[in-house]
Formats: structure tokens, C-alpha cells, sequence
């Protein structure tokens, strides 16, 4: 009973405060561009620190195997460091998922991987948003 009436006093309170502030922010904001423009802004340099941060990720890991590399003392190796063509990643990335699904106790998939010489989709053809009888 003590718990319940220290729950509602809290709630009761928390509902005030709430209140309170929604009409404080009511008189300052009255249709809300400046909560729009927080929330945008927000969203945008969170997205461009995202950008940021992917973008230079390479860079630094190419820099840590570089200064491993140093370490060990292979520099002529450190100053060559070849980057991992795609079907490469992509065999690397099946041989994980297979490693971690176990199929391959049960089965034995073969997989190739073609490079395609030119994509083509129609997606961003042209003559299929053209009327076949223009007026």
C-alpha cells in the first residue's frame, strides 16, 4: 500500500512537470520550426558523422597493418600493401557464414562468382517513360 501511494505521487508529480514544460514550450516554439530544425539538424551531422567515420576506416586500418608491419620489420612490405580484390572478399565472407551455419559438414556447394561486363537494368531506361505514340 506505502509502495502504491509513493508510485502515484510520482506520476502524479512527473505529470505536472510534464505538463509544465510542454506549456513552456508552447509559448517559446508555438508551431514547432524550431523543434523541425533541431531534429533535422540531429539527424544530418549524425549522418555525416557516420559518413566520416566509414570513409576513413579504411585509411586507418591500411595505416595499423603498416605500422605492424614496421614493427616487425619488413618495411619494404609495409610500404605495398595490396588491397583485397571484391570476389576475394566475397569468398572470404561465404567461407564465415558456412563456418558458422556448419554446412559444411552436411553439404559440399560449389560456388562461382562471374564478374558481369556491363549491368543493365531498365530501371533507368529511358524509352520505358516515353508514351509509345507521342501527340
Amino acid at each position: 500500500m506505502f509502495i502504491a501511494q509513493v508510485l502515484q505521487a510520482t506520476t502524479d508529480s512527473a505529470s505536472v512537470l510534464v505538463h509544465r514544460n510542454s506549456d513552456l514550450f508552447m509559448k517559446i516554439d508555438p508551431f514547432g520550426i524550431g523543434m523541425t530544425v533541431i531534429g533535422y539538424s540531429v539527424v544530418f551531422i549524425a549522418l555525416l558523422l557516420l559518413y566520416i567515420i566509414f570513409y576513413n576506416l579504411s585509411k586507418v586500418l591500411t595505416l595499423n597493418i603498416r605500422r605492424i608491419l614496421r614493427k616487425e620489420g619488413k618495411s619494404e612490405e609495409a610500404n605495398k600493401v595490396e588491397e583485397i580484390s571484391g570476389e576475394i572478399n566475397a569468398a572470404i565472407a561465404y567461407a564465415i557464414y558456412l563456418y558458422y551455419n556448419e554446412l559444411h559438414d552436411k553439404e559440399n556447394p560449389i560456388i562461382t562468382i562471374n564478374r558481369v561486363s556491363k549491368a543493365y537494368t531498365p530501371w533507368s531506361s529511358k524509352i520505358y517513360g516515353l508514351r509509345q505514340n507521342p501527340r
